[in-house]
């Protein structure tokens, strides 16, 4: 199935479901499976060796977190990327991250700060290499950090969980519509702010820097029109 070429094999002492998942879920988010790309449970089944069942649940719960659509009678299908969701879903992200960065701005230690550092270097090398998926998957670990420093995992959670309908716009930004600079030098900034431990500074910097994908979308939805569904919501922008 394209897109799911890998052929690597499951681990079959772990359970199968999660893992199915887990790579259907990168997939999608990397747009290896593109937006209203029908998945087949039978060909899924056979790439990874197990029966149609694991595959089934799988479908389920992707189609609870939004990313595919199962229509009876008419097969499976990657979901279109909703305008309406992602800025749903960025209200949340802002409301939460502009929080915790500013608690954290009261309590984080040397050590979260040399973290945080430390992974803006690591952003810098991947952006040196164009490799996006490292690039992301840095960008993810550098907001979950802020929130471990005041060990609030229910709000990472939370925010996790909003980002499944914001990754898909965010990877297909990557590097032009959000350069690469642009987004490490937002990084820098919140990390200023956290340094001199100004919390109204470290909000400002957050805020700006969750939406960077409002003037993302409109490009990204004229470009690339098959991926997308609602546009009537870039209106709200």
């Amino acid at each position: 199935m394209p897109g799911l070429n890998e052929g690597a094999a499951l681990r079959l002492a772990e359970p199968i479901v999660p893992q199915i998942i887990n790579r259907l879920r990168q997939a999608i988010i990397e747009l290896k499976l593109e937006p209203g790309q029908p998945l087949s449970e039978k060909e899924i089944a056979l790439l990874y060796g197990v029966s149609r069942q694991p595959v089934r649940e799988a479908f389920i719960k992707l189609a609870e977190a939004g990313l595919v659509q199962v229509l009876p009678s008419r097969g499976t299908y990657v979901t279109k990327i909703s305008v309406k969701s992602v800025l749903n879903a960025r209200f949340v992200r802002e409301a939460i991250e502009c929080a915790v960065v500013r608690e954290a701005a009261l309590r984080i230690d040397a050590a979260g700060l040399d973290q945080l550092a430390a992974l803006i270097d690591a952003q810098e090398r991947a952006a040196e290499t164009f490799n996006n998926v490292a690039f992301t998957e840095l960008d993810e670990a550098f907001h979950r950090a802020i929130a471990d420093c005041l060990d609030c995992d229910y709000a990472t959670r939370v925010v996790e969980a909003a980002r499944t309908q914001t990754d898909r716009v965010r990877h297909l930004s990557l590097p032009e519509a959000s350069p690469f600079p642009v987004l490490i030098q937002q990084h820098r900034a919140i990390v200023a702010a956290l340094c001199q431990r100004e919390p109204q500074a470290a909000e400002e910097a957050m805020r700006r820097h969750v939406r960077e994908i409002l003037s993302a979308i409109p490009r990204l939805a004229a470009e690339h029109p098959a991926y997308f569904e609602d546009q009537a919501s870039l209106a709200d922008l």
